[in-house]
């Protein structure tokens, strides 16, 4: 999900830290040049008791194409956009804005 929030330019870079339990993400953020933040919101569709899927021509537009919903398709993980490109829908993971 990493990859897609940074080739969506979301976030500006991430890096996996193995330790013996269990590994860490670190993200750095990405800001707009007035301060903001670039991702407002990130909520999450499918549910563990309750998988929303979609095909391709239901995939939902988050703020008119501003937002992007990531999706899990037979491909693999991706957004929205890329879904459409090639043709393939799956499971609603989360909406970003």
């Amino acid at each position: 999900m990493a990859h897609v929030l940074k080739d969506e330019g979301y976030i500006e870079e991430f890096d996996a830290i193995e330790d013996k339990q269990q590994g860490q993400l670190r993200i750095k953020l990405k800001y707009a040049m007035n301060g903001d933040k670039v991702i407002h919101a990130i909520d999450r569709t499918s549910k563990p008791g309750c998988r929303v899927y979609r095909s391709v021509n239901d995939l939902p537009k988050i703020l008119d194409g501003m937002g992007i919903v990531v999706v899990s398709t037979s491909k693999g993980v991706m957004s929205d956009r890329k879904a459409r490109e090639q043709n393939v829908g799956g499971e609603l993971l989360c909406t970003v804005s």
